[in-house]
């Protein structure tokens, strides 16, 4: 059986698992069609704005998938088959049950922030916990959709302006953005603008994925045996490449994203398109760059002395869709990350606020909270990549653990399926526990078995706490949700 008939199966799965979990998933939280959303109920002309569905869906699919679901899953890539394991049943199973539930209890509470969902669900002391988590989390996806894009642009502009183009001139142009599409109402930037990247975004991944297909369809996974870990380094599969692969498989940056979206809603029907729609179509983007890693490069040697991810970006593209096609899919990688990283700061913006209790409808509250927040952001941009990289993978999977609980514990309250939120919860929070333990440069350096045994012990116990404890009445949870 040719290799590329992998790659096949697993969009051929995202598909189905969108069409029958993602219908499971909505049954068991139980729209309600007739219940007004907080778009029609709040509506204020800046954050509650109703529009359509399929502009909610590209917007959503913009917001979330930074620079993550391309950056993230080549990397992954250096551990072979098992990364495509993991984008096709971790979106799934995982990353669109996760973000399907973090729009959806915010339709239910009326557009909260993710700490609010949390506290509603785990108690006060978890809210706190999540609003400082959001907060650091929001500032350095911030950063790192700057650095990361600027980077490429930098690349792709020094044969045309001799140079002159440097990074620090395109973080400025970057940042400037941000600060602009942070403080004007929703519609009027990403409303109008976002669907047309959302496409160009799509269109890019097809683009790549039919030059591998015409130029490397006897190259599809050539150095990939699942029974072999191919990293150079000898690197560990678990659990490592959970971390390295957050977007495209599971993200708690998303939670963050999904309330801006569950503020536009017009119906609770389109819950499913929108938010578990768009982590599928976020896992088919992570795929394809996997694929690109596994395939564009002979070795897993070779695909490590590339130069890193931007250098694997730039150099695939001109190569599989040439000069003009290439820069075209450049530019719909640049836009990723910038397009999360406008909004991510919005929701930084709007996690403040609720924090310090500042109506956002006046420019001038808004402008209090996202001066400061961009002056901590540009002196952060400045810190070494890789260090912030490392910081965001593991803080993202963590946020992701905590939003999943929340899931969990609300569900299992209403006597409703709670399982499919709190195995990946246990999963995943055994994974960010193991992580911390075990790596070098910022965690505690243990034993790598001795970290992925307090890992799982630790995952188990989280759920059992949730068996035992969570069906105890959360004080100020909202009637009615």
């Amino acid at each position: 059986m040719p290799r590329f008939i992998w790659f096949i199966l697993a969009v051929a799965m995202l598909i189905v698992g969108y069409l029958v979990y993602g219908k499971f998933v909505e049954k068991v939280f139980g729209i309600k069609p007739e219940r007004a959303t907080p778009a029609k109920l709040k509506n204020d002309g800046v954050d509650f704005v109703a529009m359509p569905k399929w502009k909610l869906w590209l917007i959503q699919l913009l917001n979330i998938a930074g620079v993550g679901p391309v950056f993230g899953p080549i990397l992954g890539a250096l551990y072979g088959p098992v990364a495509l394991l993991w984008v096709v049943f971790g979106t799934i199973f995982a990353g669109a049950v996760h973000d399907y539930f973090s729009g959806m209890l915010s339709v239910r509470y009326g557009g909260a922030n993710v700490p609010d969902i949390v506290g509603y669900n785990l108690g006060k002391g978890a809210k706190y916990v999540m609003r400082v988590f959001a907060t650091i989390l929001l500032l350095l996806v911030g950063v790192v959709f700057a650095t990361a894009p600027a980077g490429l642009l930098a690349k792709l502009t020094a044969g045309y302006f001799d140079n002159n183009l440097t990074m620090t001139f395109w973080i400025v142009i970057i940042f400037a953005y941000y600060f602009l599409a942070t403080i004007v109402p929703i519609d009027k930037i990403i409303g109008r603008i976002y669907p047309i990247f959302g496409a160009l975004l799509i269109i890019m991944a097809i683009g790549v994925t039919i030059g591998l297909f015409v130029y490397k369809s006897g190259d599809f996974y050539s150095w990939c045996d699942f029974d072999v870990n191919p990293h150079p380094k000898g690197l560990p599969i678990w659990p490592l490449v959970f971390i390295t692969i957050a977007c495209g498989a599971l993200s708690g940056f998303h939670s963050t994203q999904s309330p801006l979206m569950a503020r536009c809603l017009e119906n609770e029907k389109e819950g499913r398109m929108v938010f578990y729609g768009g982590m599928v179509a976020e896992g088919f983007i992570g795929l394809v760059w996997v694929t690109v890693g596994m395939t564009f490069y002979p070795t897993a040697q070779e695909l490590m002395n590339a130069g890193g991810p931007a250098s694997v970006v730039f150099e695939s593209c001109r190569d599989l869709l040439g000069p003009i096609g290439g820069i075209l899919a450049i530019l719909g990688v640049v836009i990723l990350p910038i397009t999360s990283g406008d909004t991510a700061f919005r929701a930084c913006r709007l996690t403040i606020a609720e924090a310090i209790h500042t109506e956002q409808t006046k420019a001038t509250s808004r402008l209090l909270i996202a001066v400061p927040v961009f002056i901590i952001g540009i002196i952060l941009s400045q810190v070494d990549f890789n260090v912030i990289w490392r910081y965001f993978g593991w803080s993202n999977q963590s946020l992701a653990a905590i939003a999943l609980w929340a899931a969990a514990a609300y569900l299992y309250r209403r006597n409703k399926l709670h399982w499919i939120a709190s195995i990946p919860a246990t999963f995943i929070t055994s994974i960010a526990a193991a992580y911390i333990l075990y790596e070098p440069n910022m965690g505690f350096g243990m034993d790598l078995t001795v970290s992925n045994g307090v890992g799982i012990v630790f995952g188990l116990a989280c759920l059992v706490a949730l068996l035992v404890f969570g069906k105890r009445p959360v004080a100020d949870e909202p009637a009615g949700v």
